[in-house]
């Protein structure tokens, strides 16, 4: 039986090209686009899309009554640096919508759960170099709270309730498809584009800040190869660490210079030095490599030549 698939959250960075992946493996038709307002047209109508409230349990059933959808991929979120500013908000939609996808699960009107946390659960005192999998999460963010909390309700409705829920501790995510959406890595992306058109970028980070990255192509199939795994292979129901390559603002200028020669770069580090101060350098996903045959395929250099070339 084919899956049917909604993602809520679709115009997002990842969103975005999760949907174009998945609708390349299972058919466009069964692949339902949602978000609260409609992104490109090129996008939204070049397959199902619905307008989806991440917090109204009523749309987001409604859509999956009418679709008959076996799997979500619940994208929706409001990422660091903007959840800073308004963190009430962001602890709603990031709780608000987990937990009503978690409940319709629960109540098995969908069979499979895809939710994404990210590596701000850890904080201050956990171990910055090869941070294991299971350690001191004392996230100093808002958005790293939720995501510490949601990776618990995952895990209690699996026990619970046997809901069939999987999830990666997502590094910085490098794409050159989609704008970034506000969170401390950002940088990592917007640095290629000032290369490209404006020759220099003044960085909102301290040179030497090493954070674990990736680029969004093994990100996106890092996804769906989890989803994709058989239950068994699923020992962790929290989340996965996963990443693919740690680098500080420095070394990817360098590697930009090979390509853009004169290239330049400033520092004027801001709130989000302290966010970033607060995550690990380098992350320990040998659990993920393990249980579920984890690759990733982009180091920096080929990264660099990938973004540099499709800008």
């Amino acid at each position: 039986m084919s899956e049917t698939i909604l993602i809520i959250g679709a115009c997002g960075q990842i969103g975005t090209e999760l949907t174009q992946k998945l609708r390349e493996i299972h058919g466009t038709n069964n692949v339902i686009a949602s978000d609260i307002r409609e992104g490109s047209d090129e996008f939204t109508k070049s397959g199902p899309f619905e307008i989806i409230d991440a917090t109204n349990r009523e749309q987001i059933f409604s859509v999956v009554q009418k679709y008959k959808v076996s799997q979500v991929y619940l994208m929706a979120a409001m990422l660091s640096a903007t959840a800073e500013k308004i963190p009430q908000k962001a602890w709603d939609l990031n709780m608000t919508s987990l937990l009503i996808i978690l409940d319709l699960a629960k109540e098995k009107h969908i069979q499979r759960v895809y939710w994404p946390s990210s590596m701000a659960v850890f904080g201050n005192t956990s171990p910055k170099v090869d941070t294991p999998q299971k350690t001191i999460m004392e996230p100093s963010t808002v958005y790293g709270i939720s995501k510490v909390a949601g990776e618990h309700w995952c895990n209690y409705y699996h026990e619970k309730f046997g809901v069939d829920v999987r999830s990666i501790r997502y590094p910085g995510i490098i794409s050159w498809k989609t704008k970034p959406g506000g969170g401390t890595t950002d940088y990592a992306v917007d640095i290629y584009f000032k290369a490209k058109q404006e020759g220099s970028y003044e960085c909102f980070l301290d040179k030497n800040t090493r954070l674990p990255m990736m680029y969004m192509n093994d990100a996106i199939n890092a996804t769906i190869q989890l989803m994709e795994a058989e239950s068994s292979s699923i020992k962790i129901r929290t989340s996965y660490n996963l990443t693919a390559m740690s680098f500080t603002p420095e070394e990817i200028t360098s590697e930009i210079k090979k390509h853009i020669p004169d290239f330049n770069i400033s520092y004027k580090p801001d709130f989000r030095q302290d966010i970033a101060n607060s995550w690990p350098q380098i992350i320990d996903d040998s659990h993920a490599r393990n249980d579920w045959n984890w690759q990733h395929e982009y180091n920096l250099e080929l990264m660099t030549k990938e973004m540099l070339k499709n800008i």
